[in-house]
């Protein structure tokens, strides 16, 4: 049965919606784990959402009778699953541990400038100069607020964010080749469960070494990361990207951070200076040229 990609494939307007809704989900990824951090230590968190995810991509895949994926195909799934299945979560979890979600939003800042790099090198895209350039321009408006927001200083947490920008900008970029060939939500799902060998195990040794204390944010912020951040947002993402190309779906990231700070000052109590509609205003102009250039 040969794995083609979505015969009903979006267009480009369902399908920036698609990448927009996904953004959204990622948006609020860091606020969901800070909840999951009260509760869970960091390893057991990353691979408990893991877990948890992958059950729920089986499920589908098993209702669903999807056939394996052709043996051409799992290499990427590799990619995919190490990206964003376990290094940008672990990596991001463990700088949790010690920086804030604004300063952790430097990593989100650099991600679609990084993952358009990839595509370009992975996938053959070229976009125009005006999409490098609003592209570059929105990711120094970004990375400026986000650092002012830090205070400027770097942390010992700096070198899981750069880790994890690079390993997700990879995942990103072998997800949207391969969602050209089979549906999106197959892409994550198999990754997922390529994952559960390993996941598993290191869950139940994580939940025996790390303390655990269930309250409403650990537990809510655990089933945000697995269900919404894990599985549905890379869905409606990956689909999306698919639709309307790697570069272009990358660059509605410009605005996660700034979301991800609105979350943080509605659900984890942080202030937020007044730069912050500036900021938007600027990143939106930013996102609106790339979305209109050509590539």
């Amino acid at each position: 049965m040969p794995q083609g990609a979505d015969a009903d494939q979006p267009g480009p307007r369902a399908g920036t919606l698609l990448a927009a809704l996904g953004v959204i989900a990622f948006s609020l990824t860091f606020p969901a784990t800070a909840w999951g951090l009260e509760g869970f230590g960091p390893w057991s968190l990353v691979a408990v959402r893991s877990v948890l995810a992958a059950v729920v991509a089986g499920g589908c895949l098993l209702t669903l009778r999807v056939p394996l994926p052709g043996r051409r195909h799992w290499a990427g799934l590799a990619v995919v699953a190490a990206g964003v299945v376990l290094g940008f979560p672990l990596l991001t979890t463990l700088a949790l541990e010690t920086s804030t979600t604004a300063h952790a939003a430097v990593v989100v800042g650099l991600l679609p400038l990084t993952t358009a790099l990839c595509s370009a090198l992975r996938v053959g895209t070229r976009p125009s100069r005006t999409f490098w350039a609003a592209a570059s321009a929105g990711a120094v408006v970004v990375i400026a607020f986000t650092v002012q927001q830090s205070g400027g200083a770097l942390s010992s947490a700096d070198a899981y964010l750069f880790g994890a920008l690079l390993v997700c900008a990879a995942g990103y970029t072998e997800g949207g080749r391969l969602a050209r060939v089979m549906p999106g939500w197959q892409v994550i799902g198999w990754a997922l469960v390529l994952c559960l060998p390993l996941t598993a195990p290191v869950a139940a040794i994580a939940l025996s070494q790390e303390p655990v204390r269930l309250t409403a944010h650990s537990v809510a912020g655990l089933l945000w990361v697995a269900a919404g951040s894990q599985f549905l947002g890379l869905v409606v993402w990956y689909r999306g990207m698919a639709a309307i190309g790697i570069p272009k779906a990358s660059q509605l990231q410009l605005a996660q951070p700034l979301l991800t700070l609105v979350w943080s000052v509605l659900l984890l109590g942080e202030r937020l200076t007044p730069a912050a509609p500036l900021t938007a205003a600027a990143v939106l102009v930013c996102i609106a040229v790339t979305q209109r250039a050509r590539g």
